[in-house]
């Protein structure tokens, strides 16, 4: 079996994302890109119980080179976002309560906290609607996400986050649906304070260099 250790993550990225409720039922994808190829989640299977000889490999056409079942409908998506950001190593895709009720007011979640500007960078823009996989659903996350953002909701559907690996990308996603939770929260107090887009790009490259450094 090649990929063990893509399959592995990917298996394990989609099977919290369950358990962290951030999906409900079989919702949801996780995908990696390794050497031209792409590794996601099978379509309509209990993440509960997937293991990662159940991810899917497909080639850069969609076209199934290694795995027993069919793989998630969103394989269009994902594809394109991998052809269009070859910075791009894993894609997390979620439907969490918190994030998805900002998808459904088509509204942006902005950058209230450090922690967003420190992880994601940008204000998480709404993406138009399209059908669940569909080419017009994929031309319009690939367009809103531009070359530089990490997260993007879909109108009336959910959130996707992109970033090197799945478990980054799951990240994201936490941190995409606590900024989602807390605005929501703030707003019932009073009025919320958005961050100046100068104080964002100062804590998003700053975080780059967050967190112990490797011995060389």
């Amino acid at each position: 079996m090649r990929y063990v250790e893509v399959r592995r993550e990917v298996c394990m990225t989609a099977r919290e994302i369950y358990e962290a409720r951030l999906v409900a039922g079989t919702w949801g994808n996780v995908s990696a890109w390794v050497d031209d190829v792409m590794v996601i989640t099978p379509s309509g299977m209990d993440y509960g119980t997937l293991s990662p000889e159940d991810m899917v490999i497909v080639n850069g056409e969609g076209e199934v080179i290694e795995g027993f079942f069919a793989p998630s409908v969103e394989t269009p998506l994902h594809l394109a976002i991998y052809k269009n950001r070859p910075d791009v190593k894993g894609i997390v895709h979620v439907h969490s309560p918190y994030a998805t009720a900002f998808a459904v007011a088509r509204r942006p979640i902005p950058v209230i906290l450090e922690e967003t500007a420190q992880a994601i960078g940008h204000e998480i823009p709404v993406a138009p609607y399209a059908h669940c996989g569909s080419e017009e659903l994929a031309h319009h996350v690939v367009r809103t996400l531009g070359q530089d953002k990490k997260a993007v909701l879909l109108a009336n559907h959910g959130l996707i986050t992109v970033d090197v690996s799945p478990s980054a990308a799951l990240r994201a996603c936490y941190i995409a649906e606590r900024t989602a939770m807390i605005t929501l929260f703030a707003e019932q107090i009073g009025s919320i304070n958005i961050l100046a887009d100068e104080d964002v790009k100062c804590l998003y490259e700053k975080f780059k260099n967050y967190g112990q450094k490797k011995d060389r």
